[in-house]
């Protein structure tokens, strides 16, 4: 058991690699335009994606530099270099002074957006907090302190961005509707269940399905603590994201170059080059990630029970409703579960990573991208006598993989493509 972090962690750069941006936009990109080139980009992978349509443009079609022109707004340590696109890092999953003024410069570059020009609009997980642009009336540590109570609640990522999209001026079709004279293409690196456009980074180009009224109902689903402020800004029609058929959608085109099911189906690959059998539950999982933990672990002694080489292998994106003061990520807290569930069965070993490289965290470029479990992690639990439920009590499984010598570190990936967990069982 102690051999498998080699072969995890390659099924786990395998998923990775499928979704970066060199590998999955060129193809994608639209012809040069006449005008100029808008390069407005969002998430953990923007900075990527925008260096990448530069090479494009600028070295294989021989676009007039003088013409591209753009920002790209990512994580704090995601950034790379770039030519023409400025590149801005920004605070994820809390939202900072950074991403409130390169939203506010992205809807002015937005604006001055002409008939032959093209807006190529580069988004990926974590658009959502890097471009963050409060709705009139509500201010910035009011948003903050909104974001702040939806991740600590548990809701899932479609749920929290109907809240966001609501209290925005660039999510929920605005970014369209402040561009909407150029032709507005949109690519999208997909890090949500069922790659709905509308939930990815909340849809600053696309329609949006959700309303006011069900943004409202999600508040008081979770019993959130909200000031005044956003109660007023979500009973004010004015707040309405953008719909089906309006104007701003004219000459908008959206498309998707990388989803969690073609990552998952590398990791399959990848594991099934390794002699296992597999059994696929989906990119698309949602739920409480403890919860999720225990029907995983089932699975795992019903394979043994049969005797079987088995692989079990999900993406999705679990939620922790966060009860302690601890530290720790959805993946961490899904493998802290399973070091409880599993630690008496020999031959088994386990990863779950969020695909950008960060789980959890406080935004830092060097926060874990998850966590491991093999024989190595229990026996330094058993040795220093931790206790997982203690620790899960806390929310603090990034303490617990600290001490056993388990959290998964990869820095950022420049991609996302929402998480990848592996249960090897021998």
């Amino acid at each position: 058991m102690t051999g498998r972090r080699p072969l995890l962690r390659a099924i786990f750069d395998a998923a990775v690699a499928a979704a970066h941006p060199d590998v999955v936009l060129p193809a994608h990109l639209p012809a040069a335009p006449q005008g100029r080139i808008i390069c407005l980009a969002a998430g953990k992978g923007a900075a990527a994606m925008a260096a990448a349509a530069e090479r494009h443009y600028l070295d294989t079609l021989g676009f007039d530099p003088a013409k591209l022109t753009g920002i790209a707004t990512t994580r704090h340590g995601h950034g790379v270099p770039t030519r023409c696109v400025k590149v801005i890092e920004a605070g994820h999953p809390m939202p900072d002074e950074a991403g409130l003024k390169a939203a506010d410069d992205t809807l002015q570059l937005a604006a001055t957006a002409e008939a032959d020009d093209l807006m190529l609009v580069l988004i990926s997980g974590g658009g959502s907090a890097n471009w963050v642009a409060p709705a009139n009336g509500v201010s910035f540590t009011q948003k903050q302190q909104l974001t702040r109570a939806l991740l600590r609640s548990g809701a899932p990522i479609g749920e929290m961005n109907t809240v966001r999209k609501h209290l925005s001026r660039i999510k929920g079709g605005r970014l369209a509707r402040a561009g909407q004279k150029a032709e507005i293409v949109t690519l999208a690196i997909s890090d949500v269940p069922h790659d709905d456009p509308s939930a990815i980074a909340s849809g600053p180009t696309v329609p949006d399905p959700t309303t006011l009224a069900d943004a409202r109902a999600i508040v008081a689903k979770y019993r959130l603590d909200v000031d005044p402020a956003v109660t007023r800004a979500l009973e004010n029609a004015a707040n309405e994201s953008c719909k089906p058929g309006d104007a701003a959608f004219a000459r908008a085109s959206f498309e998707l170059i990388a989803r969690p099911a073609s990552s998952l189906e590398a990791a399959v690959a990848s594991v099934k080059a390794a002699g296992y059998d597999v059994l696929d539950l989906g990119a698309d999982l949602e739920g409480e990630a403890r919860e999720v933990a225990a029907d995983h672990a089932k699975l795992a002694r019903e394979a043994r029970a049969l005797g079987r080489r088995m692989a079990i292998l999900s993406g999705g994106e679990l939620t922790v409703t966060v009860r302690g003061q601890g530290r720790g990520g959805p993946n961490q807290e899904y493998a802290l579960a399973l070091a409880d569930l599993l630690k008496d069965m020999d031959g088994v070993a386990a990863l779950a990573g969020d695909t950008d490289g960060a789980d959890g965290g406080g935004g830092s470029a060097s926060d874990p991208a998850g966590a491991l479990v093999d024989a190595e992690v229990i026996a330094a639990m058993r040795a220093q006598r931790l206790d997982p439920q203690a620790y899960l009590a806390n929310n603090d499984a990034t303490a617990f993989f600290a001490a056993t010598g388990g959290l998964l570190q990869t820095g950022p990936t420049l991609t996302n493509v929402n998480d990848v967990r592996v249960i090897l069982v021998d």
